[in-house]
This record gives structure tokens, C-alpha cells and sequence, in this order.
């Protein structure tokens, strides 16, 4: 069976060399005669894999000494509570920019615990376009500052890191990390789910600034307090250990590849190549302002809707699966994250070219 181009906005397609090596590993890792999932999270074997894959997060994204980098469990949903049980240490409010889908919901849920200010929003846009800086009304006193680096519904991605002055920066990067180099001193935390950029569903990234940890509330479970969890090295609790095993694999294949920069190129490269083929036609369009389209999820819609299905279905007899969009933009939607090929975009945009000549 051959494989397709999974061009899915999460759980995401991994590297194939990744795939293999760990098919090749699943009965017997490195001889110990037994899988990574079945092994004791406090056994040397996995406290092994566990130190590599976080000694090789911290090399590619140049993680400085005063962060902790731990692996949780949760994904970015459950952050949007456990990033106000930590970081409001003592506070009672925060701002947060609204840019889409995901901003709505870090919103709506940081609301159960603090008064939340939209400091600035694209809502009138429809979500097309990022706030520029000098529009954003922050507060000075406010905990913290939020906001989704890449809103994978919407498909918009800040292509810079704003300057908040001394309040901590927060962003949820579930979706762009480790696409490109990024200036972890520039953020006071960084969280994602790993499913997209890093590995299967069930790990969560935590990246803190260790100054800002241990003032959590007093309500806060312990698995979710990430001062508890650091004095842990993140085994509060059972972590998800075979997802963490897959994220060190793709932390080395992304190391061997040439590192960050090399991502950044790849990935430049594939948005462009499908962003210049949606540009060229008027039978496809996308809704995002050119200076904040994102590398990682390219939202387009086609210029008779009735021809989505037959558009998905031509899809899928090529090759090229999970291109419908999200239920709240409706259109199109590839995701094309580093695991995706430009052999598999430039398969996309031939089957683009190919349906608008024989529809359009």
C-alpha cells in the first residue's frame, strides 16, 4: 500500500523515517527486549529517551538555562486553564489578543479565573488579519499577554514577535512550532500540543521561565502546577511516554535535516509554492491578508462551493487526503507542517491546476 500526502491539521502526518525506526524499535528497543510502551517511566531505559528528547528540544530552539522545558499531558485546550492557574501568581487579570478560533477559546476559558481584557482583536476582519502592534491596548499591570502564534482554523500566523515590555509574553505555538528559529527569551511561556509539528496526540510542550513558576493558585492540581512538575522533571505523574519517545525521534530527524533554519526554508518554500498557485487563479481564493498568511495551515475556498465535494473526492483518488476545512470556516484547508514534502504541495497544486481545467 502506497502512502498518501496527509495534508490533516492534527493529529499530523510525521516524517516517514521517523515511522519506520520506530516500527523497527516497537518489539525491542535498543535490546531491551520490550517496547517503549511498555516500559516504567522510572526506569532507566525511559528516563534515557525522556533526557534525550529534552536536551534535544533545548538545542534546536536554543532553550536558555532559566527555562524549564517540561512534557505534559493535556494539549493546548487543557493549557487554556492551567496557563491562569500558574501564571496570574497572584493577579487578577490578564490581557490577551483575539486572532481566531483558538484565541476565542484560550478567552473563554482563562475568563473562569480572572478578569480577561481583549486587548486587541481582528473580529471586524472576520479573522483575516493580525492587529498590528501599535493598536493593541495592554495593561501594565496585567499578569500576563496571550496570544495564538498560528490559528490553525483561520490560517493566520504572526510573522513577528511583538514587544509587550515587561509583562510576560504567552503563546500558544501548538502549530508552528519548530517551523522555523524562534527567540524563546522574547516569551515568559510557550505551550502546544505536539500533535501537528512534533508527534502523536497526547504530549504537551511547556516552556517556562523559571522565575515564573511556583505562585501557582492554591487550587490547582499538582499535575497541572508547573512548579511542582518542574521539581519533578515532569513525572509528577505518568507521563505519556511513548509519545515522548516519538517527539525525541522527530527532534532528531529535524536536527539531521539541518535544524530550525533549514525547517524555515523548507517551509517557506511550500507556502509559497501553493499561496502562488492559489493567487494565480480566480477559481480559488484565500480569505488571510498576505502579511499574515501561515506557513503551517493554508485555509481556500473555491469560487463555486457547490464543487467541494467533487473538489475532495478527486482529492482523495489522487492521493491527497484531509483537505476539507474546519466546520467554522467551511472551504479548504491543507496543512502543510514539516513532516509534509514539497512533493506532496506540488501534488496539490497540479490537482488544483488539473480541477479548475476540467470545473472552472
Amino acid at each position: 500500500m502506497s502512502r498518501v500526502y496527509n495534508f490533516s491539521a492534527g493529529p499530523a502526518a510525521l516524517p516517514e523515517p521517523v515511522l519506520r525506526q520506530a516500527a523497527a524499535e516497537m518489539l525491542d528497543w535498543h535490546g531491551t527486549g520490550m517496547s517503549v510502551m511498555e516500559m516504567s517511566h522510572r526506569g532507566a531505559a525511559f528516563m534515557s529517551i525522556h533526557a534525550e528528547a529534552i536536551a534535544l528540544l533545548r538545542e534546536l530552539l536554543d532553550v536558555p538555562s532559566d527555562y524549564h522545558v517540561l512534557f505534559l499531558q493535556g494539549g493546548a485546550i487543557a493549557e487554556n486553564a492551567i496557563v491562569p492557574m500558574n501564571m496570574l501568581r497572584g493577579r487578577d487579570r490578564a490581557d490577551y489578543i483575539d486572532t481566531g478560533e483558538w484565541s476565542r477559546r484560550s478567552i473563554e476559558e482563562a475568563r473562569k479565573y480572572a478578569t480577561i481584557r481583549v486587548a486587541a482583536s481582528s473580529a471586524d476582519t472576520g479573522y483575516t488579519t493580525i492587529p498590528p502592534r501599535e493598536t493593541w491596548d495592554l495593561d501594565p499591570g496585567a499578569a500576563y499577554v496571550h496570544l495564538c502564534a498560528n490559528e490553525t482554523i483561520g490560517g493566520v500566523e504572526y510573522h513577528f514577535t511583538p514587544d509587550v515590555g515587561d509583562v510576560p509574553l504567552v503563546a500558544d505555538v501548538s502549530s508552528n512550532i519548530l517551523s522555523r528559529p524562534l527567540d524563546v527569551r522574547r516569551y515568559g511561556l510557550l505551550y502546544g500540543g505536539a500533535q501537528k509539528n512534533i508527534g502523536p496526540a497526547g504530549l504537551t510542550i511547556v516552556i517556562v521561565r523559571r522565575d515564573l513558576v511556583g505562585q501557582a493558585h492554591p487550587l490547582t492540581p499538582s499535575a497541572f502546577d508547573y512548579g511542582l512538575q518542574a521539581e519533578a522533571d515532569s513525572m509528577l505523574n505518568t507521563p505519556p511516554t511513548y509519545a515522548i519517545y516519538i517527539a525525541g525521534l522527530v527532534f532528531r530527524w529535524i536536527r539531521e535535516q539541518g535544524g530550525l533554519k533549514a525547517m524555515e526554508a523548507r517551509n517557506r518554500a511550500k507556502a509559497e509554492l501553493l499561496y502562488g498557485a492559489l493567487e494565480a487563479s480566480s477559481f480559488y481564493r484565500c480569505p488571510v491578508a498576505r502579511d499574515c498568511r501561515s506557513w503551517m495551515n493554508v485555509p481556500f475556498k473555491l469560487a463555486d462551493p457547490s464543487l467541494d465535494a467533487r473538489f475532495l473526492q478527486e482529492a482523495e483518488a489522487a492521493g491527497l487526503v484531509q483537505l476539507k476545512g474546519h466546520r467554522v470556516v467551511g472551504g479548504m484547508r491543507a496543512s502543510i507542517y514539516n513532516a509534509m514534502p514539497l512533493e506532496g504541495v506540488q501534488a496539490l497544486v497540479d490537482h488544483l491546476r488539473a480541477f479548475e481545467k476540467r470545473w472552472g
